[in-house]
């Protein structure tokens, strides 16, 4: 990083002086112009206060590759072959010199992947620009790659023995199968048709700061969900510092939360969020350098910032009274900013910057001794360090907060179970005038949860409804089986999941919800002494047929729960779970950007 910062600062003043390095005297047809360029140094050293071997060594550094940049350009419009900057793992780094491979545009990215594999001996990667991946199958210029463009090199696994290898490969192979899994189960739960009740509570609740759930339109509602559950999984691994592979998740967390309208993401800080935590993984990686993502992505987040909580975190405070706890994601954003005015050689801003987070740093570091104390009263670690950041360290204020959450938490489950019971109620008593349930529930949500409406709506259309119930009302034993895997995929017990099917008629969606709702395990008030329904057929299927294929069946739900619970166990319980840092890693970054500061300041006095 103290390098970059040695560069920018030289760039700044060539451009001052309107000095070119890549041509006479600094570089002629013979090479270098050794005399002239150590006459540049000692200038410049004494300008900047830098020590002259530094700057020496960025001054060749800036010289060779603008020659290099020079010729590159020449080769492009020459013969059409561009020069890619490749910024590679930082464990693959060498030295300060740049890595740079020739290609044509028309080619795929597997093409780049593969040279690389074969230059650097990396076999499993992903190409990162501007922050987008690269399809391998696609063509680089269709996925606007140019000629100087800098590709990030994401390494994903390294085999390096043949017992390795086979290892590394199952791994891969896992890990593209948890992303897939990860994406379908959240398309699963989010996948919600018209006609379903969307006051109905879903896995993941989207709502706004105070945890009151957001009416969003259903399309948008189920890119958000599929955006947020991806992010979230990205996360727990960012817990981990496992960086390159929660940027995998997050880049594509970013890929699902495009879809989202801006109206939408202008309501939830969630993107803001994400944005921070895919730099946080670039400062991690040492990929910092790609600027000017990195840049569009820091504003990307302070707009929508500044759009959910208010100029002055107005609506924040209307909203929760509070802006305590999210002071923790400010620090990161103006951490951000002043590693990126370092890297860009703007000592003052940095300066400038770093005070303002060390400030907010002192303010927002807890006390040891008051988070042992309201843990003795009952609370979670988790609990205290929120509670106390949203009261600015106040013991007593805390403690009546977290109360007062919990309580206010507890008022809204109640209001769901409630609503979940009123609604009910209402397609029970509709069901028993003689009304298919999932007719019923189509009508209660035209008729925003009226019994009465709905029954003038399911009696207007009898006859429609009747024809329509008699074609779906009895599943054949090969759609029921293959419902019964699509839950049992999520990770439920295959006998759960079949009663839970029986009480909701076979409809899929419904059943989902009945299962999450009851954590996976159904009341025994909802079961009856035998929850095969009345209406069911007797299974058709053979004594000898029946063992084999539930065998499969669950055979195949055994081995898909361990990974889909695992997936699903990250996503947190705490709705306020992004806003409960340690403060470990930025107390690190603070303590190594001060220390290049004052070893900046300390040379240039």
């Amino acid at each position: 990083m103290a390098e970059h910062n040695i560069q920018s600062k030289l760039v700044t003043q060539l451009k001052n002086d309107k000095i070119q390095l890549w041509n006479p005297p600094y570089t002629t047809d013979n090479g270098v112009g050794q005399d002239q360029m150590h006459e540049l140094a000692e200038k410049y050293a004494a300008l900047v206060g830098l020590p002259l071997l530094d700057v020496e060594v960025a001054l060749e550094n800036i010289r060779s590759q603008a020659v290099h940049k020079g010729s590159g350009n020449k080769l492009f419009r020459e013969k059409c072959v561009a020069t890619l900057e490749l910024v590679l793992p930082k464990a693959m780094r060498k030295d300060e010199k740049k890595n740079y491979m020739e290609t044509r545009l028309d080619v795929t990215a597997q093409d780049i992947i593969q040279r690389i594999t074969e230059d650097f001996g990396m076999k499993y990667m992903k190409l990162i620009l501007n922050g987008k991946t690269l399809i391998p199958g696609k063509r680089l210029d269709e996925q606007n790659v140019k000629n100087n463009s800098k590709l990030m090199v994401l390494k994903v696994s390294e085999p390096d023995t043949k017992r390795v290898m086979v290892e590394e490969e199952e791994k891969k192979r896992s890990q593209e199968e948890c992303m897939q899994r990860t994406q379908k189960g959240f398309q699963i739960l989010s996948e919600r048709d018209g006609s379903e009740d969307p006051t109905t509570t879903p896995f993941l609740e989207i709502a706004d700061q105070k945890g009151n759930p957001l009416v969003i339109p259903p399309s948008e509602k189920k890119a958000l969900i599929l955006a947020m559950g991806i992010h979230e999984r990205g996360r727990t691994l960012m817990k981990r510092r496992q960086h390159e592979a929660a940027l995998c998740y997050l880049l594509q967390a970013d890929t699902e939360f495009s879809k989202c309208g801006s109206t939408l993401l202008s309501t939830v800080d969630n993107y803001a969020v994400l944005q921070l935590d895919i730099l946080w993984c670039y400062r991690a990686l040492e990929a910092l350098t790609c600027l000017e993502d990195s840049k569009l992505r820091l504003q990307r987040a302070e707009d929508c910032f500044l759009k959910c909580y208010g100029e002055r975190h107005q609506r924040l405070l209307q909203i929760k009274g509070s802006s305590g706890g999210e002071e923790v994601l400010f620090l990161r954003l103006h951490l951000l900013q002043s590693l990126l005015a370092y890297v860009e050689g703007n000592d003052r801003l940095a300066r400038e910057r770093l005070s303002k987070v060390e400030e907010q740093y002192g303010r927002l570091r807890l006390d040891t001794g008051k988070l042992d104390l309201l843990m003795s009263m009952g609370f979670t670690d988790q609990e205290a360090r929120l509670g106390l950041r949203a009261c600015h360290g106040d013991l007593d204020t805390a403690a009546a907060h977290i109360s007062q959450r919990r309580r206010d938490k507890e008022e809204l489950r109640k209001r769901e179970r409630d609503k979940r019971k009123s609604r009910q109620a209402a397609i029970n008593t509709l069901g028993e005038l003689g009304f298919a349930k999932r007719d019923a529930s189509r009508a209660l949500h035209q008729a925003s949860g009226d019994v009465d409406k709905a029954y003038g709506i399911l009696l207007d259309a009898s006859q429609v409804m009747d024809t329509a119930s008699s074609s779906t009302a009895s599943p054949s034993e090969p759609d029921k089986q293959t419902k019964v895997d699509q839950l049992a995929y999520l990770g439920f017990d295959q006998e759960v999941v079949e009663a839970a099917l029986r009480l909701t008629d076979w409809e899929v969606t419904y059943a989902t919800q009945l299962l999450l709702d009851n954590q996976g395990i159904l009341p025994p008030e909802l079961l009856s002494p035998s929850t095969s329904s009345p209406s069911e057929e007797p299974s058709t299927s053979s004594p000898s047929e029946e063992p084999s294929t539930s065998s499969e069946s669950t055979g195949t739900a055994s081995l898909d729960a361990d990974l889909v619970n695992e997936v699903l166990e990250d996503i947190p319980q705490h709705e306020e779970d992004y806003l409960d840092m340690t403060l470990d890693e930025e107390s690190e970054v603070i303590a190594q950007l001060r220390s290049f500061l004052e070893r900046s300041n300390t040379t240039s006095g």
